[in-house]
Parts: structure tokens; sequence; C-alpha cells
């Protein structure tokens, strides 16, 4: 038996045994240390309290913005006047013929009443801005916004569904736990103690929620970034340029001009929106990588806002997009940005000072 033990083949197989042996050992060490990340990831605290906290001051921002900057067309855009559309008579959305999102379709015809409910859900949105009872007004805004969005399917866009989405997302996440006066009321009494059952689920609901989010950003880039791979316009390099020479993304014609001047630039700029959507995800795994792709995507929806006119879908992108600078980052650029403040203001610096010791 042992001379059978030493032959080249038993000692081939032996080896062949180990190596399946080492490769499974490791395979499941993986997978358990994999799982032991997750746990407590998932359950050692709320993650990104400061990028939900900015999501919600933007949303708010934009939802304001963008009903202070229909103000004076808001009855020919939303409300009586638009009629013309024939949706006040038969909407093309579902919404408006659920009961709960026919507020704003039910007084169309009442400009009074109409122009009510629009003051009332501009307030909504800054009362969900601040911070303010945000549990109460968070499922009130919600309701009113996507009832109020939904009257004319010819001015929305995809930022619309985005936001639609995130919010209700948002109902599962706590994005009033820091810079709120929801945050400040519970600084002084915290709605349940720690280590207890409701903080536990509130946790795990929290922290779902931005895997939920960043799921959403996922299909989102993802499938814009090979839908644009597909066409001849993007795989030629000049998809760029085709929509700032129109009359309805060519908002500001001058600076249109003056981007598209140079072919390599718009070659750039096409082919570098393919990448950046494609390999978004990605880039966030390492810090170098993560910095270039937040910048550039940040970049990329100012372009948007600016060049193409639509500042509220990509002030919504934008805000999403906070969830992935992390909550130390945060802190330094608020500490940062305070440190400034007072230095400006003539205070003292919150910095220790180093004093020599008097002899």
């Amino acid at each position: 038996m042992s001379e059978q033990a030493q032959t080249p083949v038993a000692r081939f197989g032996a080896f062949i045994g180990s190596l399946i042996s080492a490769t499974w050992m490791a395979t499941m060490n993986g997978i358990g240390n994999a799982v032991a990340w997750f746990e407590n990831w998932l359950f050692g605290g709320k993650k990104a309290l400061y990028g939900l906290a900015v999501t919600r001051m933007i949303f708010g921002v934009t939802a304001f913005g963008l009903l202070a900057s229909n103000f004076s067309t808001r009855l020919y855009t939303f409300g009586s006047g638009s009629a013309w559309n024939g949706e006040l008579a038969a909407p093309l959305s579902d919404f408006p013929k659920i009961w709960i999102f026919s507020a704003f379709h039910a007084v169309a015809a009442n400009d009074v009443a109409f122009t009510a409910l629009y003051l009332l859900l501009a307030v909504l949105a800054v009362l969900f801005c601040i911070g303010w009872r945000f549990r109460i007004v968070h499922p009130i805004f919600f309701v009113m916004w996507v009832s109020f969005i939904e009257m004319n399917d010819m001015v929305g866009d995809q930022g619309d569904n985005m936001f639609r989405i995130a919010l209700i997302i948002m109902f599962f996440a706590d994005p009033a736990a820091r810079w709120s006066l929801d945050a400040r009321r519970r600084a002084k009494k915290e709605w349940f103690a720690e280590g207890s059952s409701p903080r536990h689920i509130g946790t795990v609901l929290h922290n779902l929620a931005l895997i939920a989010l960043t799921a959403q950003v996922a299909f989102v880039y993802g499938s814009g970034g090979l839908f644009k791979a597909q066409g001849n316009p993007w795989a030629h390099g000049y998809a760029v340029y085709d929509p700032l020479q129109t009359t309805r993304f060519g908002t500001w014609p001058v600076l249109s001009d003056l981007i598209t001047a140079w072919g390599p630039m718009v070659a750039i700029g096409t082919w570098g929106s393919i990448l950046l959507q494609g390999a978004f995800l990605l880039a966030l795994l390492s810090r170098p990588t993560r910095l270039l792709a937040l910048f550039g995507i940040l970049g990329f929806h100012v372009m948007i806002g600016v060049l193409m006119g639509l500042p509220w879908f990509s002030l919504t992108l934008i805000a999403i997009d906070s969830i992935f600078i992390r909550d130390r980052s945060w802190k330094r650029i608020t500490e940062g940005i305070g440190e400034k403040w007072r230095t400006a203001m003539g205070g003292e610096s919150s910095k220790p000072v180093a004093v020599a010791e008097s002899a």
C-alpha cells in the first residue's frame, strides 16, 4: 500500500484533492466573511445619514423651485388653462384616476382652489426641506406632489419618475436624522432607547432603503449608458452636438456654440458620458475612482441643467447621488465651512491653539 501511495498517479490525485479542498475552504471563508461584513453593515448603525439629509434638502429646494418658477404660468401649464391638452377630461396618467392622488385634478377648473393647493404644496416643500415633523409632512407632501406633477404629462421628464421613486423609498429611511429641525428635537429626547427593537428595525429598514436607492441609480445609469452605446450618434461621437443646437434644449445658444465649436471636445463629452454612466457604480469601490466618478457625475448633471435647461431634473439626480458621499466627508466639509465662517465673522477658531507654558 505504501508503494502504491508513492506512485505519480496517487501523488497527482492527492494534489488535486488538496487543491479542491483548499479552494472550497477559501470560498466558504470568503462567503462567511462577506455575510459577516453585510450583517455588520446592515445592523451596525444607520448609514449615509448626512447624504440622505442632503437628498431631503435638495428635494425640497427642487420642488419649491419648480413651483416658484412656474407660479406665473401655473394655470396655463397645470390648471384650468391646460384644458387644451385634453388631460382635464381624460388624464394620460393613471394617478389622477386614483382618489388619493386626485386632489389637483379635482380642483383644476377652479382657479382659486387650485392656487390654494399650489401654495400649500410650496409650504410643504419648505417643511420637507427643513425637516419639520418629517414623518407627518413626508406622506402629505408625497401625495400632493404626485397629484400635482401628473397634471400635465407633456411637461414632465424622467426626473419626475426618479423623484417619485426616491420619495417612496425614503419612507423607510431616516432623512431627517441630520441637519433638520427634527434632529434638534431628537437630540434632546430620542424617540426610542438605544438597543431597543424599534431602533434595530429602523436601522435595518434605513439601510435597506439605501440599497434600494443605489439599485435605482444603477438601473438608471447602467441602462442609460448601454442605450447610448447602441446609437450611431453616440458611437460616432457627435450626440452631444445635436440637442444643443435645437430650440428646445439649446437654451443658451451662445454657450452651446462655444461648447460644440471644437470637435474633439464634443467627442470627449459624448463618449465620456457613456463611460461615466456605465462604470459609475464600479468606480465607487475605491476612493480615487470614487472621487473621479462623483465629481464627473456632478459636472455631467450641472452641464445638463445649465446647457439643456433641465435644472430640476439635474437637481433630482444630484440629490440622490449625495448618498454616495460618506458621512465623514460631509462632516469635514461642514466643519471646514463652519471654520471659515467663524473666521470671516471675526469669531475665534474652534481649533485648539498651542499655548506655551509660562516659566
